[in-house]
């Protein structure tokens, strides 16, 4: 794995102790929930009404961090609704494109969101996507529960109280979909965030012609999978974040026994979620040099 120093201390999120970093983490990721969060960063803060604030600080900021407008005038947007009979019966993607690209043929480029569904963060990356080239399809999780709530703490309910194996099935069953689906020609890459880092790395070994996968922080491929990977892989990880790079070592090994092509990352001092440009985890050097490499790597291998 190659190291990323110039990326330390760039992000807004060094401001804040590593023991309540943390405590968001484990808060995002379920193992607290809201009132066991405020109740132990106000042990660091000084009190709840701190640590409510603390909260507040670090949960996203959609309008903070959007780069594409919904209604930007150079995008088509339109939603699409997916049959997937061996996951939750049916997903409903957000489908991007130029406008100027209407009628022509595109390389797709599956977007896997967090734990949170299809948040307006996620929907800006696929119409950012949009703008350099591609058909980007946003499958949003949470469609049978009504799709994403609005709010980022009923979001992340929702979601967990899904079935992790249907989810996958869903994101498989999206991505056939948008090899054939009208736009499309054929071509296709996957880029995901946090749980949806992991659907990047589960696509690489159920879609044999995905011809690259982008994991921002996600979980690994299940191990005994990796020899079926054809795609490209590109992974990135931010430093701080021990809990996601535990999984490296293993990951590592056996994409190296299986003569997979990968370059991995590491982004000193980046935190887990460093692209999200929406919270103050987010690392502007790190994030600006994950993407470039990741625009590079889908315009090569889709071209």
């Amino acid at each position: 794995m190659a190291k990323d120093d110039d990326a330390a201390g760039a992000g807004n999120a060094t401001h804040y102790p590593r023991a309540i970093l943390d405590l968001f983490d484990a808060y995002v990721h379920g193992a607290i929930d809201r009132r066991g969060f405020l109740q132990q960063c106000a042990l660091h803060v000084g009190g709840t009404a701190a640590a409510t604030a603390t909260l507040a600080a670090l949960s996203p900021d959609f309008a903070r961090g959007q780069v594409v407008k919904p209604d930007d005038e150079r995008l088509t947007i339109s939603h699409v609704d997916i049959a997937s009979p061996q996951g939750n019966g049916t997903i409903r993607a957000y489908v991007a494109r130029r406008a100027a690209d209407v009628g022509k043929t595109l390389p797709v480029i599956i977007v896997a969101h967090e734990n949170r569904g299809l948040n307006p963060h996620i929907e800006d990356i696929a119409r950012r996507l949009a703008l350099d080239g591609f058909l980007a399809v946003a499958p949003d999780a949470l469609t049978t529960l009504g799709g994403y709530p609005g709010d980022e703490d009923k979001a992340r309910a929702a979601f967990a109280t899904l079935d992790r194996a249907k989810i996958g099935e869903d994101f498989v069953a999206a991505t056939a979909y948008a090899r054939t689906m009208k736009g499309s020609n054929g071509r296709m890459g996957a880029v995901g965030f946090c749980f949806g880092g992991g659907i990047a790395n589960l696509l690489a070994t159920r879609i044999a012609d995905l011809r690259a996968a982008v994991p921002f922080y996600g979980s690994p491929a299940p191990l005994a999978d990796v020899s079926r990977i054809k795609a490209e892989l590109l992974i990135h990880y931010g430093g701080n974040d021990e809990r996601t790079n535990a999984g490296w070592p293993g990951y590592e090994a056996a994409l190296k026994e299986a003569g997979i092509s990968y370059k991995a990352y590491i982004y000193d001092g980046a935190e887990h979620g460093f692209n999200n440009d929406t919270t103050p985890r987010f690392n502007k050097a790190a994030a600006d040099l994950a993407w470039g490499r990741t625009l590079a790597l889908f315009k090569r291998t889709l071209a």
